[in-house]
């Protein structure tokens, strides 16, 4: 997207940040008591406070300078959510049979890297677009590849130089971030003693791409 900057969000403050996913459920309680509920989205959409994360005046100046970059509101960045960056669990190092892509069909060449909670019917699939750049590894039919393939770091698709043979499973491991932008276009900070600047809260909302 043209109104996406593809920087970071300042590691040191979004350490200190709250987040977690949202969905949007519609819930009507009828005359008899009983609830009729109504799902809105197919996904979840991540929100994020980063205030707690500015702790110093260092902080602070990194963060005005970070906002006014991107006009508040107007401009995307990448976000590292500490809580959920990893296609495997975050005290672990990404394998290349973490998640599972697809299987080839002997004319496809481009897999979507996606990240998949839960399993059977129930289970939640994420398609992941920001993947840090270095990190995605993957795998055909178990084995990891050295070659042969690219990965679109601003769409997270993973592109083979040739088909992918027919039953042979696609995987892949990887560390990803957040496409987001801030969720204000006023910042407001308090300052309680000289030196130190504190904010109640600097909403982020992950943007869908």
């Amino acid at each position: 997207m043209t109104d996406f900057d593809d920087v970071l969000f300042p590691i040191g403050i979004s350490i200190g940040s709250s987040a977690g996913p949202e969905f949007s459920t519609e819930v009507t309680e009828v005359a008899s008591g009983f609830e009729q509920r109504n799902r809105n989205w197919a996904g979840a959409r991540r929100r994020f406070n980063v205030a707690p994360g500015v702790r110093t005046l260092a902080d602070h100046e990194a963060l005005l300078a970070f906002f006014h970059a991107r006009a508040g509101r107007a401009r995307g960045f990448r976000l590292r959510d500490w809580s959920d960056w990893k296609s495997c669990s975050v005290r672990a190092a990404p394998s290349p049979t973490d998640q599972l892509l697809g299987t080839g069909d002997g004319a496809r060449q481009f897999f979507q890297l996606i990240k998949t909670y839960g399993s059977g019917p129930s289970a939640h699939i994420r398609r992941i677009t920001r993947p840090v750049a270095g990190s995605v590894r993957v795998a055909l039919g178990g084995i990891e590849q050295a070659s042969g393939f690219t990965v679109a770091h601003d769409t997270g698709l993973v592109i083979f130089d040739s088909p992918v043979p027919a039953g042979v499973a696609v995987s892949a491991g990887f560390a990803f971030d957040v496409p987001a932008r801030f969720d204000t276009d006023r910042l407001e900070a308090s300052a309680p003693v000289p030196g130190v600047m504190r904010f109640d809260e600097i909403p982020i909302v992950e943007i869908r791409e």
